[in-house]
């Protein structure tokens, strides 16, 4: 016993430098380059700590330092990693791309693909196409909005069963952020039970005043949700006769990137009302 009780307190102040370090890298993602009392201001440590921690990721290949300036900012090594952590999603990212410049030719709106992270229940936007219109909905690589307000949120939980969809929600703040936002857990459940029915999510100015977005998940060879793709509008462009259309294009999208995936099943089905 006398060997172990010791070790809690280094443990806690590990876990205290791992999260400084989070945080300098962070900071340094947002605005690029920093000088020393800003980080560590953002690290909320000293000066010392602060230039102790930056000396060692300099070391490591993570951060460098101009000489000229004095401040910090990231190398191409996190990046790196990041690039080969998404090695397994790279056959995704090629059969959904595809799919995805179809969406984008028929239809000349913004296409976008979203993948569900677990850490924090929240979709993170991961491949798209611009729209061909100077107007137009705009999203950013590495995006990460709610399940509950996006279509791609929902298109990547309808398809679940409900104790799963619950215990992820209850994981999540189901924050209003926009005139339709959804808000109340039941009425939620009710709307991802409709999605399903009827083969497509979609939301009307839930996730941002004036858009109106349509999405569909893909599935892999387990019959595994494992992205959706979506079609965001402009609420004054969005056609009521075309739905109908849109609806056909994104399941032809599921339906052949799925495929491609090693997916067997049914393609997706249901009506095309709301």
């Amino acid at each position: 016993m006398s060997d172990t009780a010791p070790r809690a307190e280094p443990k806690s102040e590990n876990v205290a430098a791992v999260l400084k370090v989070f945080a300098v890298i962070e900071a340094l993602v947002d605005d690029k380059k920093m000088g020393l009392a800003d980080l560590a201001h953002r690290a909320m440590t000293s000066k010392t700590t602060a230039h102790r921690l930056l000396q060692t990721m300099v070391e490591l290949g993570y951060v460098e330092q101009d000489p000229e300036t004095e401040k910090y900012g990231l190398t191409l090594k996190l990046f790196s990693l990041g690039a080969r952590s998404l090695t397994e999603q790279t056959e995704l990212l090629r059969v959904a791309d595809q799919a995805m410049g179809k969406l984008s030719r028929a239809t000349g709106e913004s296409i976008n693909l979203g993948i569900l992270d677990d850490r924090d229940q929240r979709v993170v936007y991961i491949h798209k196409y611009d729209s061909a219109y100077n107007l137009s909905m705009k999203s950013t690589l590495g995006l990460r909005n709610p399940l509950h307000s996006t279509s791609l949120g929902k298109a990547l939980l309808a398809w679940r069963d409900d104790d799963e969809i619950r215990e992820r929600l209850s994981k999540t703040e189901l924050t209003k952020s926009a005139p339709r936002t959804i808000t109340d857990l039941e009425t939620l459940i009710e709307v991802l039970h409709a999605t399903r029915h009827q083969g497509f999510a979609e939301e009307v100015e839930e996730s941002e005043a004036g858009v109106r977005c349509m999405a569909i998940p893909i599935f892999n060879y387990m019959g595994k949700p494992v992205a959706a793709m979506s079609i965001a509008f402009p609420l004054f462009r969005f056609s009521e006769e075309r739905k109908g259309d849109y609806v056909k294009l994104l399941k032809e999208a599921s339906a052949a990137a799925s495929s491609a995936l090693g997916y067997s099943g049914k393609p997706i089905i249901g009506s095309t009302e709301t």
